[in-house]
Parts: structure tokens; sequence; C-alpha cells
């Protein structure tokens, strides 16, 4: 294991653990910043780490945009003093009222949300009409992902229309999420970023010519982050999230990103049932499960182990050297997915100079604070 992960005394860690290695965090944010050629384009997703130290650190390195999917992820965000928070979710049912309840316990935050149906952006106007609120809304396109949103025609300049329109909203441009864009190669992630690009830029041009305000367009996700960092379009705003702590996977997919994981895991050898086998306290509850099975963790130590059975709490690793493990020996792991791991964690161990410093709160994996 690289020598910056050492830990000094890992006797008071109870594992599986959830570690966050502050420099590195640092390094990563400062990157990103230096990628993005300064702070005032930056919107970066907190739903990476829901972490409020995390959050107060990118305040204090001066970014003040933020971007969240969650109710409990936005109250985190304003609890931290961020006082322009975008929701990238389209609001139905309750959650309607509860963005009315967000503007009333927090009326010096600019609040967006996102809408792609005539349906929800009249209930959205009802119901700030009737609490004498103002929420702004960006127009969800279809990037290619084909989860929510429009394409970039007719029927986007009508729901637009009907958001410039309904009393109680604001437009507040595009929102442009191209999570499908997870090319390897450069080249080719240049040019499907620009398939989804050039389209909504048109859109936005014939906007502005009817004389309708396009004010932002929050572009990407962590992979094409870069990609759009480049192009000078003063309305795009970079939303990358995974880079402040990145992960095994975005290593692989993307290796033109120079970040480094900032988050392992400490999981402890609990039996060898075999003696090619090692069986570890790192379950399915520890870490992101969402990888296919076999590839949720890296185990630098034993980047040959096949990872055999992976249930709840139990992760046998099949390896020639499961000799040299005992139970009690511990291992670093790297999760594949950084973001839902960050999740199953009440908290996370800080690990600074190769000691343990403090915890930090993963505030934002609830999906209700108070909110």
């Amino acid at each position: 294991m690289d020598a910056k992960y050492a830990i000094a005394d890992t006797s008071n860690i109870f594992s599986p653990a959830l570690l966050v290695y502050r420099e590195i965090v640092d390094r990563n944010l400062r990157k990103m910043i230096a990628i993005a050629g300064g702070v005032g384009r930056l919107r970066p997703h907190c739903k990476t780490h829901k972490m409020p130290a995390v959050t107060k650190i990118e305040l204090a390195l001066g970014i003040t945009k933020h971007k969240c999917a969650t109710f409990a992820e936005a109250e985190m965000l304003a609890d931290c003093g961020v006082k322009d928070i975008f929701l990238a979710y389209n609001l139905v049912g309750p959650n309607i009222g509860r963005a009315v309840k967000f503007l009333q316990k927090y009326p010096d935050v600019k609040f967006a949300v996102t809408a792609d149906d005539a349906l929800m952006i009249a209930a959205l106007s009802d119901a700030m009409v009737a609490s004498g609120t103002t929420i702004h809304v960006l127009l969800d396109l279809d990037s290619g992902l084909h989860r929510t949103g429009v394409s970039a025609g007719p029927q986007a300049a009508e729901l637009y229309q009907q958001i410039i329109d309904a009393p109680g909203l604001a437009a507040g441009g595009f929102h442009l999420y191209d999570g499908h864009n997870h090319q390897t190669n450069l080249d080719e992630r240049k040019a499907a970023v620009r398939v989804t690009w050039e389209p909504a830029a048109r859109l936005r041009d014939e906007f502005v010519s009817r004389g309708w305000s396009v004010p932002s367009i929050v572009c990407g996700g962590t992979g094409s982050f870069p990609i759009y960092a480049a192009m000078t379009d003063p309305v795009i705003e970079l939303a990358p999230g995974t880079c402040v702590f990145h992960d095994s996977g975005y290593g692989a997919s993307f290796p033109d990103m120079d970040f480094e994981p900032a988050v392992a895991m400490l999981t402890r050898v609990i039996s060898r049932p075999a003696p090619d086998r090692v069986t570890c306290d790192l379950g399915n509850k520890s870490v992101a499960s969402d990888p296919p099975k076999g590839t949720r963790v890296t185990f630098p130590d034993l980047p040959d182990a096949e990872q055999v059975l992976h249930n709840e709490e139990h992760l046998v690793l099949q390896t020639p050297l499961a000799e040299r493990y005992q139970p009690g020996d511990e291992l670093l792991g790297i999760p594949k997915h950084v973001c839902p791991t960050s999740a199953l964690h009440k908290q996370a161990y800080v690990i600074e100079g190769g000691r343990v410093v403090e915890m930090w709160d993963v505030t934002g994996r609830d999906r209700f604070i108070t909110i």
C-alpha cells in the first residue's frame, strides 16, 4: 500500500471503517479548482461526500455554489452556510411542499430545482404562489442518458416558456447531465460531450433570440468535467462530484483525470476458512454494491485476489497469498464507487499526518433531517 495511506495506530478504529485522508481531499479540491480555471464556474455535487466538514472546506476555498440530489443534502449545505443551492431533482408529491418549507427555513438561500413536465411545473407554481415564495427552476434536458429530461426541441421551448410565465417560478437555465459518457478514451469522450453540448447551446441561442434569459447551464458530471471546463461559454457551470474523493472505478475509467483516492476502507480478517481463502468484515453493508460482484473494492496489497463471496457482513477473498494473513490482520481497500459507499457510514475517520485526528459526520446520508 502507498505510504501516504499509512496509519500509525489503528487500535481504536472499528472495522469496517470509512477513512478520509484530509491532505488528499485538499489536493483534489485544489486540482478541481485549477481545472475549472477558478471557483466562479464550479458547482460541485455534494452527493459524493455528504459531509458538512467537506462543504466547509469548499466554502473556505471560495466555492459558493453547490449541487445536491436530496433535501437532506440541501439542508446540510444550507446549515453549513451555502447560499446558492441547486437540488438537481424533479419534485413531485410531498416534495413540492418540502421545497416550500425549505425556502421558508432558509429565506436567504437561492434555491433551484429541475423540471421536465408541464403538470410538475404547474404544481410547483401553485405551491409557491400559495406560500408567497419563489423558486428557481432549471429545465432538465435529456443529454442521451434517457433517465430524465426532454430533448432540445419544441417541447423544451414550450416548457421553458411555461416556467417563465408561471408565477412563483424564476427560469434558471438548463440542467445537462451526461452520466452515460464514460468513454475511457479521451478523444472519444470529447466527441461524445460535443454531441451532448451542441443541441443545448443551439437551444440556448434560440431562447436568447426570443428574449428569454438562460442564465446558466449546469453541465456534466465528473467524467466530462475537464471537457466542459475547457469550453469558454460563460453560462457553463461545472458540476463534478466524485473527484473530491475519487475512487478506483473513476481511476480506471478516466486515466486522464489525475486525482487521488482520498477514501479507503479499513477491513480486518475475521476467518481463514480454507488455505487459499481470507474472509474480511467488509460486507456489502459497508461498501457500495452497485458495481458487479467481485469488483466492488480494490486491495492494493492483494491486487490479484478473487472476491468470490460478498454478503451483508462478509467478503471472501481467494488468493494464493492467503497464508500471509491471520484473523485480526488488516487490509486497506479502495472502493470502486465511493458515492454510495459514503452513504453506508454514519461517520468517517479522518486521517491527517498518518494519524486519526477527528471524526466527520456523514449528515447527508439521511433522506430526512428536519424538512
